[in-house]
C-alpha cells in the first residue's frame, strides 16, 4: 500500500503558511495526512525540524521526496497532480496567476503585521490602529487585484475561474480581510464571500476554534 502524503502544519488559528497548501490539496480531493506541532511552544522547533529543512511549517513529505515553503508545496502539487489544474490553461494568465502568487509569497509585510491570522477572533475593526499608508496601499492592491480578476473570469468563482494555486495564496488574506472587518470593492467583497463560504475553509476555522493555544502575538 502505498503511503499517503504527509503534510505538517503549525497551528490552524494562527499558521496562514500552513493553509495555504492544505487548502489545495482539499479542494482538489488529493488524500493527504496531516500533523500539526503547535508553534511557539518550547519542542516546536526540534519538532519541526525532524521534518522540514527550513525549521519552518508548513512542510510536505511525499515518499521520498520533502517539499517546503508553501508556494513551493502548491506548485509541487500541480506537477504532482496535473488533473487539479492548479494553474491557468492559457499562458498569459498561467504568468499573471504566477506572478500574483509569487507577489503574495513575498510582500503585503505590512497587512500581515497589522492584521494577523486569527480564526477565532470575533470580526470587528481592529481596535486604536494608528494611520498607516503602507498598510492602506497594501490593502488597495488586494482590492485591485480581486475586483481586476473577477471581471477578467469568463467563467467559475474564482480569481481565474477555477480554484487554483492562486486563491489558496490568497485564502489567508481572504480571512484576515473578514476578521478585521476591511471594506472592499462590491466585486472583491463578493470573492471574499465565495472563498469564506468554502466547506474545507470552514472546517479549517472549525479546527482552529477547537485548539487551545493561545499566542499573545497574534491576540489583537
Amino acid at each position: 500500500m502505498v503511503a499517503r502524503p504527509l503534510l505538517v502544519i503549525g497551528n490552524k488559528n494562527y499558521s496562514s503558511w500552513s493553509l495555504r497548501p492544505w487548502l489545495l490539496l482539499k479542494i482538489n480531493d488529493i488524500p493527504f495526512d496531516e500533523v500539526r506541532i503547535p508553534l511557539y511552544q518550547q519542542d516546536s522547533k526540534a519538532a519541526i525540524v525532524e521534518r522540514s529543512p527550513s525549521g519552518k511549517v508548513p512542510v510536505l513529505v511525499d515518499g521520498g521526496t520533502t517539499v517546503w515553503e508553501s508556494l513551493a508545496i502548491c506548485e509541487y502539487v500541480a506537477e504532482r497532480w496535473p488533473a487539479a489544474h492548479c494553474w491557468p490553461a492559457d499562458l498569459a494568465e498561467r504568468a499573471r496567476a504566477r506572478s500574483l502568487a509569487a507577489e503574495m509569497h513575498g510582500g503585503f509585510t505590512a497587512l500581515r503585521n497589522a492584521l494577523p491570522m486569527n480564526c477565532r477572533r470575533a470580526p470587528a475593526p481592529p481596535a486604536d490602529t494608528p494611520a498607516d499608508d503602507a498598510l492602506d496601499a497594501q490593502i488597495a492592491r488586494i482590492d485591485e487585484i480581486f475586483a481586476s480578476c473577477r471581471r477578467a473570469a469568463t467563467d467559475g468563482e474564482y480569481l481565474f475561474g477555477k480554484f487554483g494555486i492562486v486563491d489558496a495564496m490568497y485564502a489567508p488574506v481572504v480571512l484576515r480581510l473578514n476578521t478585521y472587518q476591511v471594506r472592499l470593492s462590491a466585486v472583491s467583497r463578493a470573492y471574499a464571500q465565495t472563498v469564506l463560504a468554502l466547506p474545507p475553509l470552514q472546517a479549517w476555522l472549525a479546527a482552529a476554534r477547537g485548539e487551545e493555544e493561545m499566542l499573545e502575538k497574534f491576540e489583537r
